[in-house]
């Protein structure tokens, strides 16, 4: 038998700028390591920082700071195995995004990132210099080479690392959630493997951070890409690796496979680790919405139970003379299926009050849109009242449709801290709710069965601002404009290529227009979770003021 190597892979979740906190969790991994008898513990891609940092790691304070946490680090770990651990490297007037060897009491490699990507989320190119080329670094009995992230979905580096002598491939990441990520992953670390001959390991963060949720499900290639491990996703895991040496070449010891979610459960664990992180790592306690009876604030009400429990949810009914009964009833039902409590606030006399001191102002004009939104503007009143009386942090409940199109009122049913489904379209709001009647899973606060009512799944969507109103009135079918919309804006298709696909061209001009007509509603719009490559906010990033239109088909 060969040697062996023992890497102790720490799956955690840091805090944009808790240093103090990331560097308690990396020494509780570190001591993790020690006790099995590790050789190196690995943490992910700017541990010590938190992930992603924006602009405030080019802060030189932050960044000095940063490096003062990792020397603090590197003497408490001396007495034991070495420690991998992500953070900015501050040199002169050069920032780098560096992986930091420590062992024994010393630094033995600082790995600088070489390409630094530059979309959807990602600004590296703005913040940090590239850094060179790198050889593998000396752990005892294997050279390890360390690709930092978008390093490794570039052949040159860990084929320049093969090139050097390295025998283990390690990957720190700071990679977040899309849907069908995982694979992109898996592809691109596959041909590495077969690229260089080596074992690869691909070591990720989970946690929420503002949009972004990183999804964990850590993994371990041998030659050939023959999977060896894979850890959890979105959990927190510290796993124990064994590489084997045989015939001269190292090889991972097969280990635990966890098991994969569908995308269902993935986009929706995404929703609730969301909101629960984000509220954890704000401070915030508790949660409240405006729950109308209909879907999109039922499905944000389950996803806000779920992250934080139902004794933490507050859920506010808030009914105009417009709104049903049936509204009503389905609040209270959806309200009580999930434990959560419901306060009901009528705008019928503050609706009044409004109209009446508007009517010198509005003398001659014919009632419309103007006054349906005072409805919604009123509940975005009493909302954010309820708010700051209790301290509960208001979520919004729009879905990605509503947000492109802007079908919602800016300063009324917009009004929030945090929108859970901001990027799921409508089509996936009523399949999600289902999946959650059907579903339940250890990681969720809130209780199982249905919980969504299949009347308020069935019923036709309506804002009830006017007598009879229906979604219908004011925007295409939602089963047409969501293929629309996703043309549109994730797939970045013409006008000509949707046409092409069969809807009409007056729709498709329609909806563009709309699209672009809702910019500044959505720069003024609330957080949520990104659960696509195309979520609006950092992914998608269009002027407000804007006069082109697409003039194809």
């Amino acid at each position: 038998m060969g040697d062996r190597f023992r890497i102790t892979l720490a799956q955690l979740n840091p805090t944009v700028g808790d240093l103090a906190g990331n560097a308690a969790l990396a020494k509780t991994a570190w001591d993790a390591g020690k006790s099995a008898g590790a050789d190196f513990v690995a943490l992910s891609e700017m541990f010590i920082s938190g992930y992603n940092t924006q602009d405030l790691v080019t802060k030189p304070a932050f960044a000095r700071d940063c490096m003062a946490h990792i020397e603090a680090l590197m003497a408490a770990c001396a007495d034991g195995p070495a420690l991998g651990i992500g953070g900015p490297l501050l040199q002169g007037d050069k920032l780098y995004n560096a992986y930091y060897v420590l062992k024994g009491g010393r630094i033995v490699r600082q790995v600088l990132k070489h390409h630094l990507p530059n979309e959807t989320v990602f600004d590296e190119v703005r913040l940090y210099d590239p850094g060179p080329l790198s050889g593998p670094y000396d752990l005892g009995i294997v050279r390890v080479g360390t690709p930092i992230c978008e390093d490794a979905w570039h052949e040159d580096v860990p084929e320049a690392l093969e090139e050097t002598g390295a025998e283990i491939l390690l990957v720190p990441n700071g990679s977040p959630y899309y849907r069908g990520k995982f694979d992109t992953r898996l592809n691109h670390m596959v041909a590495r493997t077969v690229e260089t001959g080596l074992p690869l390991i691909y070591l990720n963060m989970v946690g929420g951070q503002d949009d972004q949720v990183f999804d964990g499900g850590s993994f371990v290639l041998n030659p050939g890409g023959e999977l060896a491990l894979r850890m959890p996703v979105f959990d927190d895991a510290i796993t124990h690796v064994d590489f084997e040496e045989v015939d001269g070449r190292w090889r991972a010891i097969p280990g635990d496979i966890a098991a994969f979610p569908d995308d269902w459960e993935q986009d929706y664990r995404v929703m609730t680790e969301a909101v629960r992180d984000y509220f954890r790592k704000t401070g915030f306690k508790k949660a409240m919405l405006g729950l109308s009876g209909g879907i999109d604030s039922a499905i944000v009400a389950a996803i806000a139970c779920d992250a934080l429990g139902p004794e933490n949810v507050r859920c506010v009914m808030l009914p105009s003379r417009f709104t049903s009964q049936t509204s009503l009833d389905d609040a209270a039902e959806v309200a009580e299926k999930l434990g959560c409590r419901l306060d009901t606030i009528s705008i019928t006399g503050s609706v009044n009050a409004m109209t009446q001191s508007l009517e010198e102002v509005f003398a001659g004009t014919e009632p419309g849109l103007a006054e349906e939104n005072i409805q919604s503007r009123l509940r975005g009143v009493a909302l954010m009242a309820v708010s700051n009386k209790h301290g509960e942090m208001l979520l919004t409940t729009g879905n990605k449709s509503e947000v492109a199109v802007g079908y919602a009122t800016i300063y009324g049913d917009m009004a929030g801290g945090y929108n859970p489904i901001k990027d799921l379209y409508k089509t996936r709001v009523f399949e999600t709710c289902r999946w959650r009647n059907a579903n339940h899973r250890p990681w969720m606060a809130g209780p199982a069965g249905e919980v969504i009512p299949t009347r308020v799944i069935d019923k036709p969507p309506t804002a009830e601002l006017r007598e009879d109103q229906k979604d219908s009135d004011s925007l295409p079918p939602y089963e047409t404009l969501d293929p629309i919309l996703e043309a549109l804006i994730d797939d970045e298709k013409s006008v000509a290529e949707i046409v092409a696909m069969g809807f009409e061209r007056d729709m498709v001009k329609k909806v563009e227009h709309l699209v672009y007509l809702a910019e500044y509603k959505r720069f003024q719009s609330a957080p949520g979770a990104r659960l696509t490559k195309r979520a609006f906010w950092l992914d998608r990033r269009y002027p407000i003021v804007n006069r082109w239109r697409d003039q194809s088909g």
